[in-house]
């Protein structure tokens, strides 16, 4: 039992080291190879995760190998426009002007309550707006309303705003991040004052961040 316990921690370190090195677009929207390359790498693990007849070795080297098929074929779908096809597909236009193609709709099998629903997830509620839907190749679907249905712009409402600015987080759950204080050109002192204007310590602050503009926001742990 504890062979089987020691052996399924050690393919499990694996799968996630070899989902780590995929890289982050698996841990979104997938691609068909993508997809695949999971649902291998899902499959090899659990046959030796299982049996121990089965020596560790022999799931390692084919979620090994799955990995360098994805990693060549990556390589390849960058520099080849019809690998990249051929593997992932073309995004298609799914609606146009406020009309729906209905022929491009049935190849690839999307219903229309499939579509007005992706269409209430993006805020559009009338489908004769729309100038766009576009169905991506990871299975999203991207939608543009036409112009004068869109909010205007702070540059066509003539303003100028204050640019954003990321804030920096000094506190996460009790815990100080030195290096995100020293970044943000504050030291312990300040971080003293700030706490003990907030009667809070360390350990009781859940979130403390501070911006370009010296805006503090603390939130206490309940």
């Amino acid at each position: 039992m504890f062979t089987l316990f020691l052996r399924a921690v050690f393919l499990y370190l694996v799968v996630i080291a070899v989902i780590r090195l995929l890289g982050k677009r698996q841990l979104g929207q997938l691609e068909p190879s993508e997809v695949a390359v999971t649902m291998l790498i899902a499959d090899l693990a659990s046959f030796p995760m299982q049996e121990t007849g089965i020596s560790i070795l022999s799931g390692i080297v084919p979620i090994l190998a799955v990995l360098g098929m994805e990693v060549v074929l990556s390589f390849l779908s960058m520099r080849n426009i019809k690998i990249r096809k051929m593997l992932c597909g073309k995004p298609v236009i799914l609606m146009e002007n406020g009309r729906f193609l209905q022929e491009n709709m049935r190849k690839n099998r999307v219903t229309l309550d499939e579509l007005i629903s992706q269409l209430r997830q993006n805020n559009v509620i009338d489908p004769s707006v729309v100038q766009y839907a576009i169905l991506e190749t990871g299975g999203n679907l991207s939608v543009f309303v036409r112009g004068e249905e869109r909010p205007a712009t702070a540059k066509e409402a003539g303003i100028t705003p204050q640019p954003d600015s990321l804030p920096v987080t000094i506190i996460s759950d009790g815990r100080i991040l030195e290096e995100n204080l020293h970044r943000a050109g504050k030291d312990t002192r300040w971080l003293q004052k700030i706490l003990s204007k907030e009667k809070l310590t360390p350990r009781e602050t859940f979130l403390l961040t501070v911006d370009s503009d010296n805006k503090i926001s603390v939130f206490p742990k309940e």
